[in-house]
């Protein structure tokens, strides 16, 4: 079984956590158990649930992990969107940080198609 931290969907999930950490550091303070938490929230999700399907002996729950993965992505995007509106973030934070978004999904579906095949 090959160790989550060597995949490389992974990788890039676990460095866009960090990044929204520290984007969402400037949150104000009264967003600390609102937006700031759900933010953070939905980041760590994806690549925790990544390792955590990975640690599954059977592959039909790491698809399961990876689908609990894509929703919690949908819900960043969401959080990221609303951070812009806000004006918690400004527009080119929040272009670097949904842009990746989308390689990662890709990312994701073409592993759980791996995983389908015999």
């Amino acid at each position: 079984m090959q160790d989550f931290k060597d995949l490389k969907v992974w990788q890039k999930a676990h460095t866009l956590v960090l990044e929204i950490y520290k984007a969402s550091a400037e949150f104000p303070k009264e967003e600390i158990y609102g937006l700031t938490s759900q933010i953070r929230r939905a980041a760590m999700s994806i690549p925790a649930n990544i390792a955590e399907g990975r640690g599954r002996a059977v592959d039909g729950d790491l698809r399961r992990f990876i689908q609990i993965v894509l929703g919690s992505a949908s819900e960043l995007e969401y959080h990221l969107i609303l951070s812009k509106d806000l004006h918690y973030l400004d527009e080119q934070t929040t272009e670097k940080l949904t842009t990746q978004l989308p390689e990662i999904r890709r990312m994701l579906i073409s592993f759980v198609q791996v995983l389908k095949k015999p």
